[in-house]
């Protein structure tokens, strides 16, 4: 028997004991997609309690708490921050199986040296030990990126952010992580939203220019995606809920645009069309620049719209949408293709049932003497479980190169989460040993150990051209 998330936790044999203590364990990260706030980064965000820093906005514990019989009040409501802590260690327990399960034990671990199993007995003395080392030197916002060896953080911004965060950060010396925007202009493609109108007054502000004409409005998105780039900027993130496109022309693109801009609401029709003209736009601007293009499909937000309109989103009413996505985005990508060509692309769904489309999907399109131009996304919110973790890597490996995959991010708001990162490259030595105890793979250590440190993290940085020199050294 195994002992509890002991040091070879989700390690089956030998060789991948091997594999991620010699190769994958001391492998710096690069987060390439997070919601950390660049604002808590700057400011050295210091956490009063283990609540704040732990049950704060963290949606994934929250739908955990609810499903226990939690009252509101204890998990987002008035209760104190002992009282709703209180209620997650009393959750804790009915989580195994849970990947938050593993993951509150790796936290408590590696953040704060606690070994216990958390319950309701062992919680009152871990809230003392916790809040004692967050209220000592260490374990402020950047500690937690530091001793988690973080090398980028790229952070969720959208178009109309001032950077300014981003910017103070790049003018201090002594904190060597990069922390770098990603562009998300959702709002500026979601035509039939209500916030688009007010949207587009923002982008005018921030990007100089007066919007009188879609062609005004590529000119400010183009304006902001060039600012974002001399910050630093490599990477587009779109969330695209259901996957659409239509063929049209920049003229008809236009009307659309300008029925949108006076309040209107377009036909299905008109809002493919719009966004599939748009996408192009940007992906041009993307390869130009050499970004890579980041599309998250499939989320179905927002289905319990009593609590949605209580509390707004992000705040645990979200699930995997089954939406067809194969012909629209081959149409789409074969669009930017023949457009522009394609930028970097990386394509993740919330239904893992997308899996194999996705897997086969990106081979269609490679190329330009880029490794793993287009690239299979990490298994994704829902789906950043060990079965989930497997299946998507399972699906890349039988139809493109598991090789070249650029591996983990958090897609977090937490400075904890950097524990999944140890719980998918544990994972990944695993699924690499079993081909080796299987006869499928040779057993050659050194090899194998490689292509394990090119998924942890090397792939990444060549994959988004990262310059990583801190002092006289390079990763």
């Amino acid at each position: 028997m195994s002992v509890f998330m002991g040091e070879n936790f989700l390690l089956k044999n030998e060789t991948a004991v091997r594999l991620y203590h010699d190769y994958a364990k001391q492998m710096p990260i690069i987060d390439y997609h997070c919601h950390l706030s660049p604002k808590e980064i700057y400011e050295n965000k210091t956490f009063k309690n283990i609540t704040e820093i732990w049950l704060d906005g963290d949606h994934y514990k929250w739908r955990l708490m609810r499903s226990n019989g939690v009252e509101e009040q204890f998990i987002t409501g008035s209760a104190s921050d002992y009282e709703k802590f209180m209620a997650w260690a009393r959750t804790v327990p009915m989580t195994i199986g849970n990947p938050v399960y593993n993951w509150t034990h790796l936290e408590l671990q590696r953040f704060f040296g606690i070994d216990d199993v958390l319950d309701e007995e062992s919680a009152p003395q871990i809230w003392e030990r916790v809040n004692a080392l967050l209220n000592s030197e260490g374990f402020a916002a950047r500690d937690f990126i530091k001793k988690s060896n973080v090398k980028v953080v790229c952070t969720t911004d959208d178009p109309i952010d001032s950077l300014e965060y981003h910017l103070k950060l790049q003018e201090e010396d002594d904190f060597d992580v990069q922390v770098l925007p990603s562009f998300r202009p959702d709002k500026g493609l979601e035509i039939n939203r209500g916030t688009f109108q007010g949207w587009v007054e923002k982008l005018q502000t921030a990007a100089g220019i007066a919007i009188e004409s879609y062609e005004d409005y590529l000119k400010a998105l183009e304006s902001r995606v060039r600012f974002f780039d001399s910050v630093g900027c490599k990477v587009s993130d779109h969330a695209i809920d259901q996957m659409m496109y239509a063929d049209t022309t920049r003229e008809e693109a236009a009307g659309i645009f300008n029925q949108a801009l006076q309040g209107k609401t377009v036909s299905v029709e008109d809002e493919k069309k719009y966004k599939a003209h748009t996408y192009k736009f940007l992906g041009s601007l993307y390869s130009e620049l050499g970004w890579a293009m980041q599309f998250h499909i499939n989320a179905l937000r927002n289905n319990n719209s009593r609590m949605f309109e209580a509390m707004g989103p992000d705040t645990g009413w979200d699930s995997i949408n089954d939406e067809g996505i194969a012909k629209p985005l081959s149409r789409l990508l074969d669009s930017i293709e023949r457009e522009s060509g394609l930028p970097k692309t990386i394509i993740y769904s919330l239904n893992p049932n997308d899996n194999t489309t996705i897997a086969s999907m990106i081979g269609n399109f490679q190329g330009g003497g880029i490794p793993g131009k287009i690239q299979f996304g990490t298994a994704w919110w829902f789906n950043d479980n060990k079965d989930g973790m497997l299946e998507q890597m399972r699906a890349l490996s039988n139809m493109g190169l598991f090789s070249r995959f650029i591996g983990m991010l958090t897609d977090s708001r937490s400075f904890l989460s950097y524990t999944r990162h140890e719980y998918f490259r544990r994972i990944v030595c695993s699924m690499i040993a079993e081909w080796v105890e299987n006869g499928e793979v040779p057993n050659k250590t050194e090899f194998l150990g490689k292509i394990v440190q090119g998924i942890c993290y090397d792939n990444a940085k060549e994959y988004f051209g990262f310059d990583l020199k801190v002092g006289s050294h390079s990763y």
